[in-house]
């Protein structure tokens, strides 16, 4: 499939919404560095978004003024802790409309709530026999702890594969679907390739199945309105440091009834309601599943992400990062000698690429002198590379307060790198 193939539509004047978020870029103190003496231009959103003042300021506030630990003390100080840190799970739960503050448990990431899961529902539930599918593009996240289930249970791991131009392959998942399989483990949106997939039908399908849905949110809720209960998923999971939070902190949702009889996965302080040498009992959800001291500074931090996001129109947002898209496709597709990997019609302001003669890790070298930050490597997502066959790619990622200018700074960049590699330089 062509490049052409990618979504070009809009809604919004591209113009008209730039000019309208312009106010939004002073929300993020990082935005004003220079890099080698140049202004940053930060393309690398789908590994890490930056905070705006607000989370910083809201983590900070926590620090100075109410740092202590929660659940556990009579005194004012963890009395307030406690209280903002379980602010912050409600602010979370609405963010993502669960129904139940119950549902949402505090892990470390991501990686961490998919492990849980593996760990808690897959082990004492899948045997030999049982096919346990993922998809071609996940994250190594979404794919080691099914192997290391598998490994350890008896259980098959399938794939299912993608098409040329980056999308799942529907009808080979259809085929794919049967008795025998207990889980399907997909991402919303692949971090790679910048493909949004269609989870909501991947799920309805998997449940007719008789299979249980585990959802990679990462990419997607910094980008997309998520809506847990519309789309019906067993298991959703995600990370702060992808929608403007801190790093060290993420959510695994879950059904309720499905939380309720899966054992913890870690045993200490906070996760019990009794304890002696003869008998343990847990506590209830959410602390089932949250041993030890939490992180305090770094939920709260998210909240105040969720809360930031929630302020703001989504719509107007998704509309930009889809017109950023559009405008980088075209502008890089001109470069002589790049490729663009990965072109669903449905993508989200991902934009991988491999140039003619140039290593990715060399581009990403270049254009950080000219103080552009993008993503070179497999991205934690090597079974793409090997669909793709390619070793690696360059991704530019792009969030809402991205600007035109700063594809033009990316396409200047690379234009200088193909003068330095004599690379498909035009007579």
């Amino acid at each position: 499939m062509s490049q052409a193939a990618i979504k070009t539509e809009t809604v919004h004047n591209p113009d008209q919404i730039q000019k309208q978020l312009k106010n939004l870029r002073d929300d993020f103190p990082i935005l004003s560095r220079k890099i080698n003496g140049r202004e940053l231009v930060y393309l690398d959103n789908a590994a890490s978004t930056q905070l705006p003042k607000q989370v910083i300021e809201t983590v900070s506030a926590y620090h100075e003024f109410h740092h202590s630990n929660v659940h556990r003390g009579v005194h004012t100080l963890s009395q307030e802790a406690t209280d903002l840190y379980e602010e912050a799970r409600e602010q979370i739960r609405s963010f993502i409309n669960a129904p139940s503050l119950k549902e949402v448990i505090i892990t470390s990431g991501t990686t961490d709530a998919i492990n849980l899961v593996s760990r808690c529902y897959g082990e004492p539930r899948f045997g030999k026999g049982d096919v346990i599918l993922v998809s071609n593009m996940e994250h190594h996240a979404n794919i080691v702890p099914w192997h290391m289930l598998a490994e350890k249970t008896g259980a098959e791991m399938k794939v299912i594969p993608i098409t040329d131009e980056g999308s799942i392959d529907m009808d080979a998942y259809r085929a794919l679907l049967g008795p025998d399989v207990k889980m399907v483990a997909v991402n919303h949106i692949s971090n790679a390739l910048g493909t949004i997939n269609p989870v909501k039908e991947i799920t309805d399908l998997a449940h007719k199945a008789g299979a249980v849905v585990m959802i990679d949110g990462a990419q997607a809720v910094g980008h997309e309105l998520v809506d847990v209960q519309a789309l019906n998923c067993d298991f959703y999971a995600f990370s702060g440091h992808k929608m403007h939070g801190p790093t060290g902190i993420g959510i695994l949702y879950g059904k309720e009834e499905l939380l309720k009889e899966m054992k913890p996965n870690r045993g200490g302080g906070d996760m019990i309601l009794s304890v002696s040498f003869g008998e343990i009992t847990y506590a209830g959800l959410p602390a089932k599943f949250e041993a030890g001291t939490p992180p305090i500074a770094q939920a709260i931090g998210l909240g105040a992400a969720a809360k930031y996001l929630s302020g703001l129109d989504r719509d107007l947002m998704y509309q930009h990062e889809q017109n950023l898209l559009k405008y980088a496709t075209d502008k890089l597709s001109s470069v002589p000698g790049l490729r663009i990997i990965g072109t669903s019609p449905e993508k989200t302001s991902i934009v991988s690429f491999v140039l003619d003669g140039v290593h990715p890790h060399d581009i990403g070298t270049i254009l950080d002198e000219n103080g552009v930050a993008v993503r070179t490597g497999h991205h934690c997502a090597q079974p793409v590379m090997e669909r793709y066959n390619v070793p690696a790619t360059t991704r530019a990622s792009m969030a809402f307060y991205n600007t035109f200018s700063e594809i033009d700074a990316l396409y200047d960049s690379l234009l200088k790198v193909n003068e330095l590699f004599d690379v498909n330089q035009p007579n």
